[in-house]
């Protein structure tokens, strides 16, 4: 982000001044789409607030956004469609998410640089193990650059880390992801590899749990929230 490093944007719950979840996965694809309709400058809510020298311009306004809409596929959720980088373990491993499907699985991005990360990683240590002996896996990834990645074991043993620890992401991942560029941010994936649950910013405990009980009661109930914001 221009101005701004991602060191930066690192910030703490007491600083954060807005929360917004989406309640489903279509709203949040109708999100994506109308944002990615104002950025082809087809439409954007002050083109729709002018006022229309007559019906027939507000008509057209009103097709054009909704012709691209229709135009544009939904940002797909489903396990085919995601991106499968090569992380490494500590010791230098390669390894794939997708080596994990048949397990729910939580997905935190951190960094040793981040102090909320290290605020979070303890909590979500303890909700991981609250799940021992079910089919949940909590995997941390860090985003530190080369340059820093030394720092990360002795960082971990500080917080009384032992959960799986992979490292070679960075803020294109997270993108990719759809997780923004700002750590920490947490994902949860069911058991075909699908994205369930996105968290940008520090997730609180019901954030993970919610979408986690939910997979392991078999998708019954109301679905979790397809994406939380914490800053």
């Amino acid at each position: 982000m221009a101005g701004r490093s991602v060191r930066g944007q690192c910030i703490r719950p007491y600083q954060l001044r807005m929360s917004k979840s989406f309640t489903d996965a279509d709203e949040f694809r109708l999100h994506l789409l109308m944002e990615r309709a104002r950025s082809h400058n087809r439409y954007s809510r002050v083109a729709m607030l002018k006022p229309a020298r007559s019906l027939t311009t507000r008509l057209l306004i009103f097709t054009s956004a909704m012709g691209l809409a229709l135009s544009i596929s939904p940002a797909p959720l489903a396990a085919k469609h995601l991106p499968d980088p090569i992380f490494k373990t500590l010791d230098g491993q390669p390894k794939k998410l997708s080596a994990l499907r048949g397990q729910i699985v939580v997905v935190n991005f951190w960094a040793t640089w981040c102090g909320p990360c290290q605020e979070e990683l303890p909590r979500l240590t303890q909700i991981a193990a609250s799940y021992s002996g079910k089919p949940v896996s909590f995997i941390f990834i860090s985003i530190d650059e080369k340059k820093d990645r030394a720092k990360i074991p002795s960082v971990l043993a500080k917080l009384h880390i032992t959960l799986d620890s992979w490292a070679d992401a960075d803020t294109d991942t997270l993108g990719q992801f759809g997780l923004g560029e700002i750590v920490p941010a947490t994902m949860v994936l069911d058991a075909q590899g699908a994205i369930v649950a996105r968290v940008m910013g520090e997730a609180r405990e019901a954030d993970v749990r919610q979408p986690v009980d939910w997979l392991l009661q078999g998708k019954t109930g109301p679905a979790p929230s397809a994406l939380t914001k914490r800053y």
